[in-house]
């Protein structure tokens, strides 16, 4: 059993425990195959997870960066309706599970029901041993595509799984969780192609009654031009000695990027404007890009600030701006 409450350090104990002994040339092949598959641009109508061994390669391979990318997905969320907390969840596509883990950890002092719904086998019964007395959680076989009808719930979760799909199953899919849920989350890499699957299930979601909730500071068409860049955010991913040897990289940390969209039929409050690169520290000023009602923009904030220049030193990428403590007094 693993007794430990859901967060990033658990979930790594619980993937070291299961994985320990995985031959590494096993692993390695298998992860191989799944990077492919990963970065790839071709649906595919049968599960990319096929044994035991695949299973256990992605999930070193992959939980910890899914978890972080969610995670960080559900804390825009829970800022724009702090009020609000999921008794139940169903994760669609979930496999091993990473996005229970951070729905669990999201909402820890009371966290929700959840399903796993996943249509190979292999992942949800590994998905099973991990969550062990960690998780309130079902794992049931489902086959994830435009067909798929699910029960009522709070909060659904789809990460990394449109890509899989054709356009057509995607649109179903989206529609099938906004007429399901109260609140929708969804995941996908980021991608310039990911990116415009995010789109649009942004305007799928908006076209149901949903309001954006995250990152976007509006539920208005998107700034960006088509073809010119893409809105997408990074997590920062601790490493396992494990996850270094799968993944075979020496660094104690890597950076998931990911685009995403969070949507809710509960009036939010969004972020005033969202920062949308890694912030530019220069001397004495730091340059904060920006997408807010208005659109893009690029704000400067210098040391005449005061108060507000630390701030914006310390501000990061994805993050809300300006803080919710500032005056705006005197920024450009």
């Amino acid at each position: 059993m693993n007794a430990s409450a859901p967060s990033a350090d658990s979930l790594r104990a619980a993937l070291a425990g299961l994985l320990d002994g995985l031959p590494p040339k096993q692993a390695a092949q298998a992860v191989d195959r799944l990077i492919a598959s990963y970065r790839g641009t071709t649906p595919t109508d049968a599960p990319v997870l096929r044994d035991r061994s695949d299973v256990a390669a992605y999930a070193a391979y992959r939980m910890p960066a899914t978890f972080e990318a969610v995670r960080s997905a559900l804390g825009a969320l829970r800022a724009a309706v702090p009020d609000w907390e999921p008794r139940t969840h169903t994760d669609v596509g979930g496999g091993t599970g990473a996005a229970a883990w951070a729905v669990a950890e999201a909402w820890e002092e009371q966290p929700p029901r959840t399903t796993v719904l996943d249509w190979a086998e292999p992942a949800l019964a590994l998905g099973r041993e991990l969550a062990a007395g960690a998780l309130d959680a079902e794992w049931r076989t489902a086959r994830i595509g435009g067909a798929l009808r699910l029960a009522d719930t709070d909060l659904v979760t789809v990460s990394y799984v449109l890509k899989e799909l054709t356009g057509a199953d995607r649109a179903a899919l989206v529609a099938e969780a906004a007429r399901a849920a109260r609140m929708v989350v969804i995941v996908e890499p980021g991608t310039p192609d990911g990116y415009e699957r995010i789109i649009a299930a942004r305007t799928l979601l908006i076209e149901a009654g949903f309001t954006v909730a995250a990152p976007c500071p509006h539920s208005g068409a998107c700034p960006i031009e088509p073809g010119t860049d893409w809105c997408h955010f990074s997590a920062r991913v601790s490493r396992s000695s494990l996850h270094r040897k799968v993944k075979g990289g020496s660094l104690p940390y890597e950076d998931e990027k990911f685009s995403y969209v969070a949507a809710t039929r509960i009036p939010p409050v969004p972020a005033a404007s969202r920062i949308t690169r890694r912030p530019q520290i220069r001397k004495g000023l730091v340059q904060l890009d920006l997408c807010g009602p208005d659109g893009l923009a690029r704000e400067t904030v210098t040391k005449r600030h005061g108060p507000l220049y630390k701030k914006a030193r310390d501000a990061e990428w994805g993050d809300s701006w300006p803080p919710e403590d500032a005056d705006g007094a005197g920024r450009s």
